[in-house]
């Protein structure tokens, strides 16, 4: 009932209008499988019962496991990583199934004849290759000729490091990703302060990415405060708005003494006659200007 629900009304999203098309857009889509999966048992188990055994099909409603997936941050995190990194873990995964399937050719082509029952075809030895590559060795089929031997030892050298690169692959990528992510909330905080405070609406939001990226509220006071150090030097670099310092004295005065600071240090280290001499000259040069110079030239 639920499902027939949910594809009753889902006309209206706005990414669902039509009366037709929007439920067939939502019955393909992953969520809406999940459920078809999870309920579908019910109704054949209902109608197909004295045809067949279809108990085994309530599995399928552990599927709906799948949905808790997307009430987690992490997740979507880590699709992303698989979907971005994929090209270079699909490549891996197939090396390692190229490597399956040759050593378990080889063991079989080594190991049929002293042991048939245990390497009596390809899809056993496969078994056997996978287990002796990933390092569990479960110890039910293992060889005993000595070419056999001498392989596995090579299977169990490489099996660290072919097994070993997807997860490296992962754990890098995964890293990155959060990397990514933190950057991209210090690139947001710099647009939420760009007012000077945050409003309760930045605040929601705020937090919402702190808990995806499991920060801290430490963690995150010390990006706000990172990002408004980085604001007030990017600020001190572009020069003091004036409007700020006619409001402040106390930074007007001293911003007064570093330019006047400035001004002693270019008549110190400058060749004094020849701005003098650009000074006078100059149209634009007006007359306080040129008495600043002056008192500052001589000391």
């Amino acid at each position: 009932m639920t499902y027939l629900l949910r594809i009753y009304t889902v006309v209206e999203s706005p990414e669902h209008k039509h009366a037709f098309f929007g439920r067939f857009k939502y019955a393909r889509s992953g969520s809406a499988l999940i459920d078809l999966l999870a309920v579908l048992p019910f109704f054949l188990e209902a109608f197909l019962h004295h045809l067949i055994d279809l108990r085994f099909l309530r599995v399928f409603r552990l599927i709906r496991l799948l949905k808790l997936t997307k009430y987690t941050g992490s997740t979507s995190s880590l699709f992303t990583v698989i979907k971005r990194e994929w090209p270079v873990m699909s490549s891996a995964v197939f090396i390692m199934m190229l490597l399956v399937i040759l050593t378990a050719s080889l063991g079989y082509l080594f190991e049929h004849e002293a042991q048939p029952d245990k390497f009596e075809n390809i899809p056993t030895s496969i078994y056997w290759a996978v287990i002796t590559l990933a390092s569990v060795g479960y110890g039910d089929i293992y060889p005993v000729t000595i070419a056999g031997r001498a392989m596995t030892m090579i299977l169990a050298v490489l099996g660290i490091g072919i097994f070993a690169i997807p997860a490296a692959i992962l754990a890098s990528a995964f890293s990155d990703q959060l990397r990514i992510e933190r950057e991209t909330l210090m690139n947001e905080l710099y647009v939420m302060l760009s007012d000077g405070h945050l409003s309760e609406e930045e605040k929601e939001i705020l937090d919402r990415e702190a808990k995806r990226l499991h920060l801290s509220h430490d963690e995150v006071n010390r990006l706000i405060n990172r990002v408004q150090r980085e604001r007030e030097l990017v600020q001190d670099q572009k020069g003091i708005p004036i409007e700020r310092l006619a409001k402040d004295p106390n930074l007007a005065l001293e911003r007064f003494r570093e330019l006047a600071g400035q001004v002693k240090q270019i008549a110190l280290m400058g060749n004094v006659d020849e701005l003098r001499e650009k000074l006078e000259s100059s149209d634009r040069s007006t007359a306080l200007e040129k008495k600043i110079w002056s008192m500052n030239a001589r000391t």
